[in-house]
């Protein structure tokens, strides 16, 4: 466990990473190489459907500031430069996109060992201003995420979560769309020899009186190889193995079934990124 209760993104993160990441219906390549002076160059290319969409990401660090340049394919410039620890347990981001004037922003991250700041607001003249606090220690943590719209004088967003982590369960709830939603969510560490877990995630809609609850388990046949599956109560199935075939490059074939619906095609996402 980490020291500290984190950022509020870290509610609940374990069991969305276990039940969601990596899991695609899309062709995805990667590749990342660098030049003699450390300058990280990483190409992106996505097949969705008939329409293909690529980019191209520079990423240059010096010292303690790195700063990333990505261009897609609808030439769009987006720039991000980060400050790492300017003060002790403080992260700065500035980020904006080109032509978008009113695309910047400036983030401020604070970590404590009982708190977690994240607060953001956008440089145009009627800005957005995020929110985010937890308070706590890394077994315990109660959080608030909010967003406050300053051109209409309105909340667009208003969270709370709680989370509880011991040695190897995680076991989080989550106040979400303005009350709208609740969401539970567990997660647990079986064996962590073979990274076996399983976790669940139960969301119930007050206005739509549903649930959505979805179930999810992965293992390592080896330490190089990865089994993950799930399955939610609208009886869409999902499975993947991912093979790291070489060190931080990985290949990860996924399907997704609608048990439902078993005469309708399976889809089937591959995804490759080849690192040096």
């Amino acid at each position: 466990m980490g020291k500290g209760p984190g950022l509020y993104t870290d509610i609940g993160k374990k069991t969305r990473d276990l039940l969601y990441r990596d899991y695609q219906s899309d062709h995805k390549f990667t590749i990342t190489t660098y030049t003699s002076n450390g300058v990280a160059l990483t190409s992106t290319g996505v097949k969705k459907g008939d329409r293909f969409l690529a980019d191209i990401t520079t990423q240059i660090k010096n010292k303690n500031i790195t700063t990333d340049i990505k261009v897609d394919t609808n030439s769009n410039l987006l720039t991000t430069i980060t400050v790492d620890e300017p003060a002790p347990g403080l992260k700065t981001i500035f980020s904006f996109i080109v032509p978008d004037q009113r695309s910047g922003k400036v983030e401020l991250q604070y970590l404590h060992d009982y708190a977690g700041i994240s607060t953001s607001i956008g440089l145009t003249a009627n800005p957005i201003v995020n929110f985010s606090g937890v308070v706590g220690s890394n077994t315990l943590a109660l959080g608030t995420d909010v967003a406050f719209d300053t051109a209409s004088g309105n909340f667009t967003k208003c969270n709370a979560g709680l989370n509880f982590t011991n040695a190897d369960l995680i076991a989080s709830l989550a106040l979400n769309d303005k009350g709208d939603s609740l969401t539970a969510s567990y997660y647990h560490s079986v064996r962590p020899l073979t990274n076996t877990a399983v976790g669940a995630e139960l969301t119930h809609s007050f206005s739509t009186n549903e649930n959505t609850l979805t179930l999810g388990t992965q293992h390592a046949l080896d330490p190089l190889t990865t089994l993950k599956g799930r399955v939610n109560n609208y009886g869409k199935a999902s499975a993947l193995i991912q093979h790291e075939w070489r060190p931080k490059s990985l290949f990860t074939i996924s399907g997704e079934v609608d048990t439902r619906a078993i005469e309708k095609s399976a889809k089937v996402g591959l995804a490759l990124s080849l690192k040096p």
